[in-house]
């Protein structure tokens, strides 16, 4: 399945941008009365009819609004500092995006390398990666935030922080909720000092590993994603 992205939709109609539209009518080469599948990126999923189109925008007529087979009840933040090399930064984004992730929140860290990001680029990865894995929300990418103003800020049902400073620590399968919010904080390259650990775990966090393993910063927060999405996986079952 193909599918694009309507940046408006209005009553029973639905309008992609000039992107999109080249995407769909010349690479594509769609054609007007065409059924194209179109999502909105808060949770709206459709089959579409092309109405009308030129080098700018592309009219869709809204047919049937299609179930969302990968809504989930819990929500996922991962917090995490930016790599030196944005290349890696850019890989976590789209595998997350693809693995399932609400929000993402780039975080600046004592020992943070990267002090800047360009957020429009990163949107675009989110949603080509978003299209790509079929999903109908698209994650939240947030502006760089310090550290110490997003732990005193945030709340969640579970909040922890994936360090390796001392151990053991438990895992963070042991700690994670079935269907209940959480959020991940992810270190940079060299870690979080114990000032940030301390000052998390004083604001509500608690501390857990993510295995025997030193990890990367950007495999640490897909190691995170996925042991959340395993949890809920296997308590679902269990439930069953």
């Amino acid at each position: 399945m193909q599918l694009f992205f309507a940046h408006r939709i209005q009553d029973n109609k639905a309008w992609l941008d000039a992107e999109e539209t080249r995407h769909c009518v010349k690479t594509l080469r769609k054609q007007v009365g065409d059924t194209i599948h179109l999502v909105d990126g808060e949770g709206g999923f459709y089959e579409a009819q092309i109405v009308d189109f030129d080098k700018k925008s592309c009219e869709l007529l809204l047919k049937q609004q299609l179930a969302d087979e990968q809504k989930r009840d819990y929500k996922i933040h991962i917090a995490i500092a930016p790599t030196k090399n944005i290349n890696r930064l850019e890989w976590f984004l789209e595998k997350a995006t693809e693995l399932g992730v609400d929000t993402i929140t780039p975080i600046l860290c004592q020992r943070s390398e990267r002090k800047n990001i360009r957020l429009d680029r990163l949107q675009k990865i989110i949603l080509s990666a978003a299209k790509q894995s079929l999903k109908s929300q698209f994650p939240t990418i947030r502006e760089l935030t310090k550290f110490k103003n997003f732990v005193e800020q945030t709340t969640a049902a579970t909040k922890v922080i994936a360090h390796c400073n001392t151990s053991p620590l438990p895992p963070l399968q042991h700690l994670a909720a079935i269907s209940q919010d959480i959020i991940i904080l992810i270190g940079p390259e060299g870690d979080f000092s114990m000032q940030e650990v301390d000052l998390a775990t004083a604001n509500g966090y608690q501390e857990v590993g993510l295995g025997k393993s030193r990890l990367r910063t950007e495999t640490a927060g897909i190691a995170a994603c996925h042991t959340i999405h395993l949890v809920q996986a296997q308590g679902s079952k269990k439930e069953l």
